[in-house]
């Protein structure tokens, strides 16, 4: 089977950083919330969606 490789450009792989490197600061700031029991709230997928946000908001402009 052949694979398929997405191109992505610079400009795309700069956003992407810029995204996660704000997303990191913010959480320095504003601690996520972590409940006493444990995970409850599994913040694993929310560097994703802050970037698919992100990804639909520049797409919109």
């Amino acid at each position: 089977m052949t694979k398929i490789v997405r191109f992505a450009s610079k400009s795309d792989l700069e956003r992407q950083r810029l995204i996660r490197e704000a997303r990191a600061i913010y959480d320095s700031i504003f601690p996520p919330d972590v409940p006493a029991g444990g995970g409850a709230h599994d913040r694993s997928d929310q560097p994703a969606a802050h970037e698919a946000a992100a990804e639909i908001q520049s797409k919109q402009r």
